[in-house]
């Protein structure tokens, strides 16, 4: 099993922490968001994490490093398909700026499709006197029979028979699931122009966008439900709230 830590980004919300500092290095009370991860994921020795500005920070051992040197030019899923050589077989893609314990990790792994990401469907507690980040900003999913219809942020409404829930940041793919995904970003890379699904280009696209293009090329996106604990870092709110709930 590869991992993949997506930690190219840059964070204005979190001000002078993350100016000079990465934001999955910051410490939530005695390690840092991605070091918390990494002790979950002990059992892998096959660890990627994808590097922006500052990268000279990262000091984990036995990772290997790659540096995204375009990361002011694209987002999420540029910097992710900047690992593409390394999606060959059976891979986790997470986000470098949230924990999660190990109950959601074990949901993760018994994953057995070939592409599937975790959603939480009790999420709107989350928002709740978390003025600094809002609901409106969820990444949200919309549920059919077991499948993903829609992907975006602030999803408000659905049909009596579908089930709205937020993806948390974690993808899982099968060696066939990862081809997939490679071979769709190489065709998009040949033949997209403009606006791509919420994003104003490919170039400039999320992780979401990507995987509602999978949707809608008509291939099955599965939700993985959890029902662990996990909190997203993206305001300094959300740091006295992850150091609360991940002591």
């Amino acid at each position: 099993m590869k991992i993949i830590f997506i930690a190219a980004g840059s964070s204005t919300r979190l001000g002078t922490k993350t100016l000079n500092f990465p934001k999955g290095l910051i410490k939530i009370n005695n390690n840092s968001i991605i070091g918390t991860q990494l002790e979950l994921f002990n059992k892998s020795d096959d660890i990627v994490i994808i590097t922006g500005p500052n990268a000279d920070k990262f000091n984990f051992k036995n990772v290997t490093y790659i540096n995204d040197t375009n990361h002011k030019k694209h987002d999420v899923l540029g910097s992710l398909m900047v690992a593409k050589s390394h999606m060959n077989n059976e891979i986790v893609t997470t986000y470098s700026d949230i924990i999660f314990d190990e109950k959601i990790l074990n949901s993760i792994m018994e994953f057995k499709g070939d592409i599937g990401i975790a959603v939480e469907l009790n999420w709107e507690k989350r928002y709740i006197n978390r003025d600094q980040h809002p609901k409106s900003e969820a990444d949200n999913v919309i549920i059919h029979n077991g499948e993903i219809l829609k992907i975006k942020k602030n999803i408000s409404e659905s049909k009596d028979d579908q089930i709205i829930g937020e993806f948390i940041g974690l993808m899982k793919l099968s060696k066939e699931g990862a081809k997939i995904f490679k071979n769709k970003y190489s065709e998009l890379e040949k033949t997209h122009e403009g606006k791509f699904h919420n994003a104003p280009s490919l170039e400039r696209a999320y992780l979401t966008d990507m995987l509602q293009e999978l949707i809608n090329s008509g291939l099955k996106i599965s939700p993985i439900i959890i029902n662990g604990s996990w909190c997203e870092i993206d305001t300094p709110q959300d740091i006295e709230i992850a150091k609360k709930n991940f002591k």
